[in-house]
């Protein structure tokens, strides 16, 4: 199984005094030195952490892949088209929300997300959409020509242990593999939480970030990430 490590809040250290520091180019690179099989960055719409110019910084540098997480929106579309990330995964976003709070209503918004994943796709960005573990939506994403889903692990990382969450997810991540996407997951998944989800064999790619920052702080971001890969049997 793969990880890919979320560094929106290396980001956010930085962006709390407006220093150049700490480099996100420096944490990339001890990253992928650690065994990262991706790295995953959200520039959002009120760029409250990754800016513009990290994605021209960090394009050149990842050795791995560059999987940008964005809004379904015009804006973000245009910037994928010129950065050309090796992913674009699209995630649904509001200002005033701490961090991503669901997953994206593929369903109810079919047409549109439609043409956003045709636009990438057609340039080779492979397309996932972030979604709740659901097979309404799995079937959306399927219509919307998306070769990618991520499964939304929120709910059972903040209930773990809860086993009806857990068969949810585990229902869904089969039946979209079944029906031919390539699943990942990710959201909210830590130290503590991650075994149950990294047992289940058909995910590709689990997407972490604020845990493996986090606990970077104690023992280094180095450590921080192979302890992770460890806890995943990666």
């Amino acid at each position: 199984m793969k990880l890919g490590v979320n560094i929106d809040h290396i980001a956010t250290i930085r962006q709390a005094r407006l220093t150049p520091y700490p480099d996100l180019v420096s944490a990339v690179n001890i990253i992928e030195q650690a065994g990262a099989d991706g790295i995953t960055l959200h520039l959002r719409e009120d760029r409250r952490h990754i800016q513009d110019n990290d994605l021209y910084a960090l394009k050149p540098v990842i050795q791995s892949k560059m999987n940008l997480e964005m809004a379904a929106t015009q804006e973000m579309v245009d910037i994928a088209l010129e950065i050309m990330p090796q992913d674009c995964c699209i995630v649904p976003e509001k200002r005033e929300e701490l961090t991503t709070e669901g997953g994206l209503d593929v369903a109810g918004n079919l047409e549109w997300i439609k043409d956003c994943c045709g636009r990438l796709r057609a340039a080779g960005i492979d397309v996932s959409l972030f979604i709740e573990p659901s097979r309404e939506q799995i079937e959306a994403a399927i219509a919307c020509d998306a070769n990618v889903i991520e499964i939304h692990t929120g709910g059972y990382a903040n209930d773990p242990g809860n086993e009806a969450l857990l068969e949810q997810i585990t229902s869904a991540v089969d039946y979209a593999s079944e029906r031919g996407l390539i699943v990942n997951a990710g959201h909210g998944l830590d130290y503590g939480n991650v075994t149950a989800i990294a047992a289940i064999k058909t995910i590709n790619e689990l997407n972490i970030g604020h845990a493996i920052i986090a606990r970077a702080i104690f023992v280094g971001l180095d450590s921080a990430v192979k302890e992770m890969k460890t806890l995943m049997g990666s």
